[in-house]
């Protein structure tokens, strides 16, 4: 029995989770703590390191093989992660800092390609070769399979879904640029939608109760489900934005499926219906309805950490 165990860890700009992952995507044990992104990264690194050392030793019968890391801005190539967004770290070879803690195997890539990995190794994407995974967080990411290959780019930086404009002089976008699809189409993108919405209906009591520091996806699912035109309305206007989003990729890319996980993707149909209606509008003829939009079945917080083992398992 292979007794070697991978530290899988799912960098988010709030929490942070790890687990310890076997080859075959079983998973030990799993937390989820505070990143603490105004802190030095070494503050992540030292907690994370306290976590495993009393792991193996309550565990002595399995050994550490390799530590496997899911990061926003996380390079590939680099170890490096570049000035992620929410985290006051700047630039920081990560890499290096687990290897120097652990002496074993260590790789890294950004969370959506994570995502991806662990779709690919352990969720619905197992048999298919050509997939994109969406994940719908505070913003949009997405790792794509192409030809059974995760997508890096020359650089590390493919796959950056979110930021393709769709909008000419659109809504700004935490990028700098106008009119990207994360602006839209996101838990950001969907809080500019309700602004929008109460600009034009101020005394709104639906919308003035949504419209807080987090935008309460549940609530919003409810008011749907019960037949608020208003919820309808905010759902209809991020699938569509959505959909358009997905032809572009689609035409380039001819994916089976698109994959949504996290956030707003557990809204469901409520969204993903716009969203297919949407994208099968806008793609080139003949293309339409050969393409599904379908959510991850991967338990939520999972796949960021089974796709980060999986970059250590995949590479023996």
């Amino acid at each position: 029995m292979d007794s070697s165990v991978v530290l899988g860890i799912d960098i988010g700009g709030t929490n942070t989770v790890y687990g310890f992952i076997s080859r075959d995507g079983h998973i030990y044990t799993h937390e989820e703590i505070p990143t603490r992104g105004q802190e030095p990264v070494s503050d992540l690194v030292d907690r994370i390191e306290t976590r495993t050392h009393q792991f193996l030793k309550n565990n002595s019968e399995l050994d550490l093989f390799g530590v496997g890391i899911g990061a926003p801005n996380g390079n590939h190539f680099t170890g490096m992660i570049a000035d992620p967004p929410n985290l006051s770290w700047g630039n920081v070879d990560i890499v290096k800092l687990f290897k120097e803690r652990f002496d074993c195997e260590t790789s890294l890539t950004n969370d959506a390609n994570a995502a991806a990995l662990g779709e690919k190794y352990f969720g619905v994407a197992k048999d298919m070769n050509d997939f994109i995974v969406i994940t719908l967080g505070t913003g949009l990411g997405s790792g794509i399979f192409s030809g059974g290959r995760l997508l890096y780019g020359h650089d590390g930086f493919a796959g950056e879904m979110g930021h393709m404009p769709i909008e000419d002089e659109g809504r700004n976008c935490n990028c700098g640029n106008k009119g990207c699809l994360e602006s839209y189409a996101s838990a950001s993108g969907i809080r500019k939608t309700i602004e929008g919405l109460i600009e034009e209906l101020p005394d709104n009591e639906f919308l003035n109760t949504i419209y807080r520091d987090k935008i309460d996806g549940l609530m919003i699912d409810a008011a749907f489900d019960n037949g608020n035109e208003i919820a309808k309305k905010i759902y209809e206007i991020t699938g569509n934005r959505l959909g358009q989003g997905l032809a572009q990729a689609a035409t380039l890319l001819s994916p089976e499926a698109f994959i949504f996980y996290g956030g707003f993707s557990n809204a469901g149909d409520r969204i993903l219906n716009f969203a297919k209606e949407s994208m099968d509008r806008h793609l080139i003829n003949g293309h339409a309805g050969n393409i599904d939009l379908i959510r991850s079945g991967l338990p939520q917080g999972q796949a960021g950490i089974l796709g980060a083992a999986s970059l250590i398992w995949s590479s023996q």
